[in-house]
């Protein structure tokens, strides 16, 4: 089967990832580049020994792409992916998918009616750390789940929000929506989606239009129960990203820069072998943005050959905003909102 084709939307800082990725990804070549910054789109097509492109428009009158990673700032990813999907690609889009969920909605119907399919890109999920996580749930060898916690305490300078996106409203969304969305997602995939939530934000250290610093309770329909707490206050530096969950046979927490170090591993019948989960994957990654992006693009490579749907699809996209965007309206309520 041939290879099969990417290009690659957006060439700022989360570009290289996708980049570095697909050109190690057997079946897999990254054929061309796009960005409205010319400068920045002729460099790193230079880089990349790729086609450039100025405008999606143009780059998708192009045939031989198949896959579109679109990597642009958050308020772009809805318009761009129904462009590509319209155009009959397939998409990869950084998270979060959108920032309503009429326009991740719309990119869902989309890709559905043009057949085509669509990735979001929640790397941390491929951790070996989480994945062994994900293996004990749902074994069931936690028992009965209680409580959990989701922590997400970083530090972003203030030069991190003076582009023309990061911690604007209409482009970017917040700790939450931008920084805490994986940790999110880590406690949907692991406990499933809570009932409800009451949420408090606030924009404590810096002169954005959005939250800093947000926490939240969660209650589910077992009555467990689960907090939240994120923030970009942190000074000065992330110093923890983590998910735990306790039930009445074990407990678990894995953290790291990325969500890639087992911190507890307390599980009934193998208290005596912990260490030996402690040591799985103590490399913390080189930043945020963890070890597994590759994951996720040589999934999408599998699911196109394969003819089934990625891993980290729509519905897993859609849940995650669609948490978020629960604990906004609780915090501007000042309620408990129902999910």
């Amino acid at each position: 089967m041939k290879k099969i084709n990417f290009a690659i939307v957006g060439c700022g800082r989360v570009a290289p990832r996708h980049a570095d990725s697909i050109i190690k990804i057997k079946g897999a070549e990254l054929v061309a580049v796009c960005d409205n910054k010319r400068e920045r789109a002729d460099k790193f097509g230079r880089i990349y020994k790729a086609k450039i492109y100025y405008s999606l428009a143009e780059l998708l009158k192009d045939s031989s792409i198949d896959v579109v990673n679109v990597c642009t700032p958050s308020g772009l990813h809805a318009k761009m992916t129904v462009m590509a999907a319209k155009a009959g690609k397939h998409v990869i889009c950084e998270k979060p998918m959108a920032l309503k969920l009429k326009d991740a909605k719309k990119m869902i119907d989309v890709c559905m009616e043009k057949k085509v399919r669509l990735c979001i890109v929640l790397q941390n999920r491929y951790n070996l750390a989480m994945r062994k996580f994900k293996g004990v749930v749902d074994s069931g060898r936690l028992g009965k789940l209680n409580l959990a916690s989701v922590c997400v305490r970083w530090f972003r300078p203030d030069s991190y929000y003076q582009d023309d996106w990061h911690g604007r409203e209409k482009t970017d969304g917040g700790a939450v929506m931008n920084q805490s969305i994986h940790h999110l997602d880590a406690l949907i995939w692991l406990m499933g989606m809570p009932k409800s939530v009451f949420a408090y934000k606030g924009t404590l250290g810096h002169k954005i239009e959005v939250e800093d610093a947000c926490v939240a309770v969660f209650k589910y329909k077992s009555g467990a129960m689960a907090v939240f707490e994120g923030s970009t206050i942190i000074y000065p530096e992330n110093i923890e990203g983590s998910v735990a969950l306790f039930g009445d046979k074990g407990s678990i927490k894995v953290g790291g820069t990325a969500l890639n170090k087992i911190m507890l591993w307390k599980v009934k019948g193998q208290l005596d072998k912990e260490k030996d989960f402690l040591s799985l994957q103590k490399k913390n990654p080189e930043s945020v943005y963890g070890f597994s992006h590759k994951d996720v693009i040589k999934d999408m490579v599998e699911a196109i050959k394969e003819g089934r749907q990625p891993n980290t699809g729509q519905k897993d996209g859609y849940r995650c905003l669609q948490l978020v965007l629960a604990v906004y309206e609780s915090a501007k309520k000042n309620k408990e909102v129902l999910i």
